[in-house]
């Protein structure tokens, strides 16, 4: 029904998180250590951990709600050329950290991060094995490998990793974010729960966890616990549509249209091209007996997805 609760390039902290002073975290997305080791090696740490921070996040939920889009399928890194282009430099600065440190388990990890942006996500996970290899207690190798793991639909691999990072670091928020969204998935929502409130309460600053908790409300008809959610979600992260766009459909279900058209209106100021956000405004001003606007929302709907059956139907409905 929603949008998964992630931001595929959402490595950049929030107005909330940089007044706080956190930085990339594992919740954010791929665990990325920096600053450690020493001299000139400290510096490449430094300079490629910043350059990944910012690029960079896979989330850690690492799927999508039915309806969201034509499939189904995993969400995927998306990269500019400027974001290839600047990925291989990371690439080749982090070969020169391991070839003078080939027992640095971080370079290794940040690493198979920068391969994960650029899909190549075999060679982050042999990464991550190496890191883990090096550091067996090392919970953001495992947090990694996981989401690598989920990219690539292995599913069973990606659980195992996720409870030996909870094993490892009880505290590892991204670890339970990971797994509850992973549980959510398999529609377990009473063990996704349970971890998501365990993210949320390692990491309350955390936008991710509330919005992957309020699709779980959502998706048992507590709309009212879901707007709550999706508001600290995006207290916390403004400049995600996925929350707007879940808060929104919240708000439709439960008869506050004009509410929920500026929740439209913010998510389609992210992606112009968000089908069901044009067909979810349609319907909306529908509703406030709007025609005018809700056929244009609908054409709208149907021009970026030809295959949006909801907004042809509403079209033939109000022709």
């Amino acid at each position: 029904m929603i949008s998964s609760p992630c931001r595929i390039l959402a490595g950049t902290p929030s107005p909330r998180q940089r007044a706080s002073g956190v930085g990339s975290r594992p919740e954010d997305g791929f665990a990325i250590p920096c600053g450690q080791g020493k001299g000139a090696d400290a510096l490449a740490h430094r300079s490629v951990c910043a350059a990944v921070a910012i690029a960079l996040s896979l989330a850690a939920c690492s799927e999508t709600i039915e309806g969201l889009g034509p499939s189904n399928h995993i969400a995927e890194t998306e990269a500019t050329a400027g974001d290839q282009a600047s990925n291989a430099q990371n690439l080749a600065s982090l070969a020169e950290v391991i070839a003078r440190n080939p027992n640095d388990a971080t370079a290794y990890n940040t690493r198979g991060v920068v391969y994960a942006k650029l899909g190549r996500y075999s060679n982050a996970i042999e990464d991550f094995s190496h890191a883990i290899e090096l550091d067996p207690h090392f919970a953001g190798a495992y947090t990694n490998r996981a989401l690598a793991y989920r990219q690539e639909r292995k599913d069973e691999l990606a659980m195992h990793d996720f409870n030996q990072a909870i094993a490892v670091n009880p505290n590892d928020a991204g670890a339970y974010l990971g797994r509850g969204n992973l549980l959510r998935s398999q529609n377990d929502f009473s063990g996704a729960l349970a971890d998501l409130n365990q993210a949320v309460k390692l990491n309350p600053e955390g936008a991710q966890a509330y919005h992957a908790r309020g699709l779980i409300y959502q998706r048992q008809g507590n709309d009212t616990l879901a707007i709550t959610d999706f508001n600290n979600a995006i207290d916390r992260d403004p400049f995600a549509g996925a929350p707007y766009q879940a808060r929104g459909e919240s708000l439709m279900a439960t008869g506050k249209y004009e509410a929920a058209i500026e929740d439209f209106n913010a998510t389609l100021n992210v992606n112009p091209n968000n089908s069901d956000a044009w067909a979810d405004r349609g319907f909306c001003y529908e509703k406030l007996d709007n025609r005018e606007k809700a056929v244009e929302s609908y054409q709208r709907a149907i021009l970026v997805n030809p295959n949006n059956r909801t907004a042809r139907a509403a079209l033939q409905r109000l022709s």
